[in-house]
Formats: structure tokens, C-alpha cells, sequence
């Protein structure tokens, strides 16, 4: 049997970052690296961006793209090419508070352009829905978990699910970063993932400036 690295610790290193352009409209910009083991064996590089809008503080729509090479096996048979896929998504954001607690929720639509290492292309569409719940410990630390669930639009139904958990340090009102746990369901296949993220705001709004 091939083997899969389900027994193995793998890591995923992650930027994500908000570009504040205007009153309503930012950009989202995001780097993912993922390895079947800890800084070593590649798996998948994933690029994204995409157009804010800002409808409140707490609603928010996307329009987005992604890049994605990715490494389909734990094992690195001669020859083997990386597939690519080129992405196109819409989402939206819901964000509310209870008491302490702050949720997020994620409606996200995806399509999906493929291409295989043996030359074969594909399009797929799918759907993900992702809930995040926040805990502040004090002023800078945080606790932070989240489900998401992929839903395919074609067979088999069920794409996976993201079980995560972690510890954030709010390093500023720009900068947060976070470490956590991440068990990623497939049918018929479970891994295990480190996390290691930062998130970086930053505003370019042209500042007004008096006239003295």
C-alpha cells in the first residue's frame, strides 16, 4: 500500500494579511506552506488574494482568487510532476459577539480549474462553510478554535474537515500571531498538522493632514 504520511507531523506556515484601501474596500493577501513533516517534504503551496468589501464592521464580501501547486503524495516516486490548480472564490463573513466570546462565520463558493501531473485537467466546484469562536485570556492573549466543512458540488459529497485549535498573542492592533493543532479529515484518511500563522492589517488610506 502507497504510503499516505498519515502517521507523520506535518506543519503548515501561514500569512494572512487585510490591506485596508479605502472606507469599504480592502485586499487580502495570504501565503500558505504545507509540508507532510515538520519543515520538510513539501505538500503545498497555496497563494490567494482577493477584494473586500466592507459592508459593517461585522459583514463582509469577497471576491478572490487563488494559485495552488500541490504535491499529492507523502512519497516522492521519480519522475512525479506537482498538480496546479487555478482558483476562483466568493465568501462572506459573519462576525458577532456573545458575552466574551467573539464567532466568525464563513459561507465560502468555490471553482476550481485542475491540472494533474499526468497531463489531465478537471473542474470542480465545492462549497465551505467555517465557524471560529475566540476567548480572550487578557489583553493580548487569546485562545481560538474552529470547524470548517467542505462540501463538493459534484461526487463524492464530502471533501473534508478541519478541526483546529490554538493559543493567539495579539502583538499589536495590527499584528496577531497565533500556534495551534489542526486534525484535517478526509474519508478514509486523518492527518495531523502544527499550525503557525501571523496576521498582519495594515491600513494605506491616504491620511488627511491640516494645513497649518
Amino acid at each position: 500500500a502507497q504510503e499516505t504520511g498519515e502517521k507523520n507531523l506535518g506543519i503548515w506556515a501561514m500569512y494572512f494579511g487585510t490591506n485596508q484601501v479605502a472606507d469599504k474596500w480592502s485586499i487580502h493577501t495570504e501565503v500558505q506552506v504545507r509540508d507532510y513533516q515538520i519543515f520538510s517534504n513539501f505538500n503545498q503551496l497555496l497563494l490567494r488574494t482577493g477584494a473586500n468589501y466592507h459592508i459593517s464592521d461585522n459583514a463582509v464580501a469577497t471576491l478572490g482568487s487563488g494559485y495552488i501547486v500541490t504535491d499529492p503524495t507523502y512519497d516522492e516516486p521519480s519522475g512525479e510532476k506537482n498538480s496546479t490548480e487555478n482558483r476562483i472564490f466568493q465568501q462572506f463573513i459573519l462576525r458577532n459577539k456573545v458575552g466574551k466570546f467573539k464567532f466568525s462565520h464563513r459561507y465560502r463558493f468555490e471553482q476550481r480549474f485542475l491540472k494533474f501531473g499526468d497531463g489531465r485537467t478537471d473542474t470542480q466546484h465545492r462549497a465551505r462553510y467555517f465557524l471560529r469562536v475566540t476567548y480572550p485570556l487578557s489583553e493580548k492573549w487569546f485562545l481560538t478554535a474552529y470547524d470548517e466543512i467542505f462540501i463538493n458540488l459534484q461526487e463524492p459529497l464530502f471533501g473534508q474537515n478541519r478541526l483546529y485549535g490554538a493559543l493567539g498573542y495579539q502583538v499589536n492592533k495590527g499584528v496577531a500571531l497565533q500556534a495551534g493543532y489542526l486534525k484535517n479529515h478526509f474519508t478514509g484518511a486523518n492527518f495531523d498538522r502544527l499550525q503557525l500563522a501571523i496576521f498582519w492589517n495594515t491600513d494605506l488610506r491616504k491620511k488627511e493632514t491640516e494645513n497649518n
